[in-house]
């Protein structure tokens, strides 16, 4: 079988662009901040788990100097234009044409290590799918074979309806998937006691988590 790539999706780490719902608490710099070293992270895992090529997917392209020094691991590819849904759905064609396996996974999970993207991987010796859901209803990864661009289009995206509508819409195309253990997701001030301990004490948080 051919190797499984891993398609990191990402926005500049810009402020007013990047988390922004993250600025009540850290403000415009400090959620930026928050925000490169999210995506750092995430690019980190991603090569770690060594399944395959990595690709950085970019918005709203690839100029950033952020995503300039991560490319030297991962290839630089844009988003382009459409909603969240189109933009994975092309992602995902673009990227099944060259491989036999695909991942997509954002940048705001920082418990989604090399470990649960090599556990994806394993899924896909049995299934045509795998998600990783998010504990607000929504996913923080999605592993396809094959394109399914019916999975992307007429999504809540951003409600607590997402993981149910995709897991629909499975059932009707016929497609087996498996699920992984659910990880939170840092999206809103309340989130942000999901951070490792010591991210919480650099953004001046107390370091206690409640995982």
């Amino acid at each position: 079988m051919r190797d499984c790539v891993v398609i990191v999706f990402a926005k500049a780490p810009v402020a007013g662009f990047a988390k922004t719902r993250l600025a009540a608490a850290l403000g415009d710099d400090g959620a930026a901040l928050l925000a490169q070293r999210l995506l750092a992270a995430a690019v980190a895992q991603a090569l770690d788990s060594a399944v395959g090529p990595v690709e950085l997917c970019c918005a709203p392209d690839r100029d950033h100097p952020a995503f300039a020094a991560l490319g030297r691991g991962a290839a630089l590819t844009e988003q382009g234009a459409g909603d969240l849904g189109a933009r994975m759905a092309r992602a995902f064609e673009r990227a099944l044409v060259q491989h036999g396996r695909a991942i997509l996974i954002g940048t705001d999970v920082p418990g989604l290590d090399a470990s649960y993207l090599r556990a994806a991987v394993a899924c896909f010796e049995h299934c045509d799918c795998v998600l990783g859901p998010a504990l607000d209803g929504g996913y923080t990864l999605i592993g396809l074979k094959r394109p399914a661009p019916e999975l992307f289009e007429g999504i809540a995206w951003s409600t607590a309806q997402v993981l149910d509508q995709t897991r629909a819409r499975l059932r009707r195309l016929g497609r087996a998937w498996t699920e992984l253990d659910a990880l939170a997701d840092i999206d809103e001030p309340a989130d942000l006691r999901h951070l490792p301990a010591t991210w919480r004490t650099d953004f001046g948080m107390e370091p206690t988590c409640s995982r």
